[in-house]
């Protein structure tokens, strides 16, 4: 038996089969656009997701593997909103998850309808990436267009839409919208009147794990598979990396340096930030998890080496910073380049370089936005260990955890071990072992993320190097209020 698992991300597409003792037997990869029509907005076509599960699908089973495969199972980029109209047809390109231009919304939302009632509702606050802020914004902007709205669907959901003809999302993936009552695991009716929509265009909800049906005919066709192949719900993007590295259960961590980076922790029990700077979300392994998201982290030193410097040598240009230099560094970066969301929730944040002089080499800077990525993770941290929760050790994932340095600067910043995955790609192969449950390969998404999930390697905290990463931590953290009034003052301009 193999299974494939799908991470949808925002760059590309990562397709993985995997046998049923988790080895990663193939991987393929497929790149799409990203549109940026204005500044701060962020789009994708749909339809170039699917195009990449059709041509990626049948090269990833090439060579007669096709015959074995069970199920699939999808992670992907949340938030992003999908709109089809009776025909199932997109509406318009997917407005995504690191997309800024809801600010008037989100603000109607957190000051007009009150933080305090969309906790009641929904478990969270409003931000500027959610699902229900973009809502609002098509309205208002383009009735027409919402108007002919008769289903929403999250990224991922489109592909399991055109896999199985069956609208349905899950519950980590669905927290994410500010339309689920999280702690109850249902649509919020009270969301829906605000947003101006009927429950019955929000897809059916599921356990990650459950499938929510089999291939359509046509399609398995197309793919070269079994019409009998099974399709899970599949989780959020970081509810599945989080399978994909063994974080299940209270009290695990797991960090992701994609093109955005999060800090996951998994619950139990629901529990909310009550300043609501983190995000209370279901987790794909049936509990709940707390999530700091920062919306630019690998993206930054992919915009730095491909957009500045025009470098594409990321370890050459990393073998420059001498390790003598850890935590001396004098130059800083603030890492906000598409706004902020954990913890600050501010979408006219930008990114700042600062404690630039003569001498200042283009090193310093490479380690400047390294380390301004790692302390606004730690920004996330520090609400969690404000609020009790004592995380002693994280798991680590995503391009940027490839970096040894990164990881080193990271597990300093942190002042924690770091254990990086057997699986780098998290998402995928979480979906992967999602899948594997829902062919019932295990009983529970615990036993089976346990069972396969391992660590190939530790980073350990040096004690001198966290304590001088300490103070300057403490100086990072004074650039963003310093700047916070500036930051509005260009958006208004």
């Amino acid at each position: 038996m193999t299974t494939i698992g799908i991470d949808l991300g925002t760059s590309a597409m990562k397709l993985l089969l995997v046998d049923g003792e988790g080895k990663v037997l193939r991987q393929v990869t497929r790149e799409y656009p990203l549109s940026i029509p204005k500044p701060g907005w962020s789009e994708q076509r749909p339809e170039d997701w699917w195009e990449a599960v059709l041509s990626g699908i049948p090269e990833l089973t090439a060579g007669g593997a096709a015959g074995d495969v069970r199920a699939i199972g999808l992670g992907g980029q949340m938030h992003g909103l999908v709109a089809l109209d009776g025909q199932d047809r997109v509406i318009r390109p997917a407005i995504l998850w690191n997309d800024g231009r809801t600010a008037q919304e989100t603000a109607y939302l957190n000051q007009v309808i009150g933080r305090e009632r969309l906790a009641q509702y929904t478990g969270n606050i409003a931000f500027a990436g959610f699902t229900a802020p973009k809502l609002l914004w098509m309205r208002d902007r383009e009735p027409e267009n919402f108007r002919s709205i008769a289903k929403i669907m999250l990224p991922k959901d489109y592909i399991t839409y055109q896999l199985t003809g069956v609208h349905a999302t899950d519950y980590s993936d669905a927290s994410g919208t500010l339309l689920l009552d999280v702690k109850n695991r249902c649509w919020s009716r009270e969301m829906c009147q605000i947003c101006g929509i009927s429950e019955d265009i929000l897809p059916r909800l599921f356990p990650s794990a459950q499938a929510v049906g089999t291939l359509r005919p046509h399609v398995a066709r197309r793919l070269g598979l079994s019409p009998d192949v099974l399709v899970c719900a599949g989780a959020g993007d970081n509810a599945a990396a989080a399978v994909g590295t063994g974080t299940v259960g209270a009290g695990r961590c797991n960090i992701s340096l994609g093109t955005s980076g999060t800090i996951f922790i998994a619950l139990d029990g629901f529990r909310a930030d009550p300043n609501n700077a983190l995000h209370a979300f279901a987790h794909a392994d049936g509990g709940w998890h707390l999530m700091g998201c920062m919306l630019t982290a690998a993206g930054c030193n992919r915009w730095w080496m491909d957009g500045v410097s025009g470098d594409t040598d990321y370890a050459a240009e990393q073998a420059r910073i001498p390790r003598e230099r850890l935590g001396e560094n004098r130059v800083f970066f603030l890492p906000y380049l598409m706004g902020e969301r954990s913890p600050i929730n501010d979408v006219d944040a930008r990114g700042v370089f600062t404690g630039l002089s003569l001498d200042t080499t283009h090193a310093d800077m490479t380690q400047a936005v390294l380390e301004g990525v790692a302390f606004a993770i730690r920004d996330s941290l520090e609400v969690a260990r404000s609020l009790g929760i004592g995380i002693r050790r994280s798991g680590i994932c995503g391009g940027g955890a490839k970096s040894p340095l990164w990881r080193e600067i990271l597990a300093n910043v942190l002042g924690i071990p770091l254990d990086m995955a057997v699986t780098e790609q998290g998402p995928g192969y979480g979906g992967a072992i999602l899948a594997m449950v829902a062919a019932g390969a295990f009983p529970s998404v615990r036993e089976a993320s346990l069972s396969l999930a391992g660590t190939a390697s530790t980073t350990w905290p040096d004690e001198k190097l966290i304590s001088l990463y300490d103070r300057r931590y403490a100086m990072f953290r004074e650039i963003y209020p310093a700047m916070r009034q500036v930051f509005r003052s260009f958006a208004q301009a």
